[in-house]
């Protein structure tokens, strides 16, 4: 039996009705491809661990939203070339938006076995002002808090780079999990990184 999490078993109890068994399916490729994942919950939805993060899914008022942590390191043509909304798939409003589960699945092992070998994303941000390379784990937190996400779309080059470095500089995954968390807070309510040292 696969090692899951009650609170991962409300998240998709509370869903909408058509974001039900769109959840319930990933989890179950997840599990299977991945018999070792630990699931929890981060930033308020569900996460699957295996040897540190590797994929997270998420459910919204009419979508829901899988992403991988190291998609970039993955087979690229699995992944849409254009996407309505965050997450590695985009918008998924019902099974048929997904891949097929083997090809799923093969994305999952080889999401595990990245981790397995410890390989990490390059998190350089790009020193061209319209470049800024916002990390994957930043994106899909922003992708489940609709005010900080508008914050941070709004803000300029400057201030969302404040933030992108605040979290990428991290020297361990607690500190970046903690910055990232007060990041999506700090955003919901309009605040720049360095809000504290701004003039009223």
């Amino acid at each position: 039996m696969p090692a899951t999490d009650p609170r991962v078993d409300a998240y998709i109890d509370n869903a909408q009705d058509f974001a039900k068994p769109i959840l319930n399916h990933l989890r179950k490729l997840v599990h299977e491809a991945c018999p070792d994942v630990q699931e929890t919950m981060k930033w308020s939805f569900p996460h699957f661990d295996y040897k540190g993060m590797m994929c997270s899914m998420a459910s919204f008022k009419e979508h829901c939203a899988f992403n991988f942590w190291k998609q970039v390191l993955l087979e690229q043509s699995a992944f849409p070339a254009e996407k309505t909304a965050m997450g590695s798939f985009g918008r998924i409003t019902s099974l048929k938006d997904l891949p097929s589960d083997k090809t799923l699945k093969k994305l999952i092992v080889d999401a595990a076995r990245l981790n397995d070998q410890g390989v990490k994303v390059n998190k350089t941000v790009s020193k061209e002002k319209k470049e800024l390379v916002v990390p994957d784990i930043l994106m899909s937190a922003l992708a489940t808090n609709a005010l900080a996400a508008e914050t941070f779309n709004k803000f300029p080059y400057s201030k969302k780079k404040e933030y992108v470095d605040w979290i990428t500089e991290a020297k361990t995954d607690a500190t970046r999990d903690k910055r990232l968390g007060t990041t999506i807070e700090w955003l919901a309510e309009g605040k720049a990184r360095n809000w504290k040292y701004e003039k009223c």
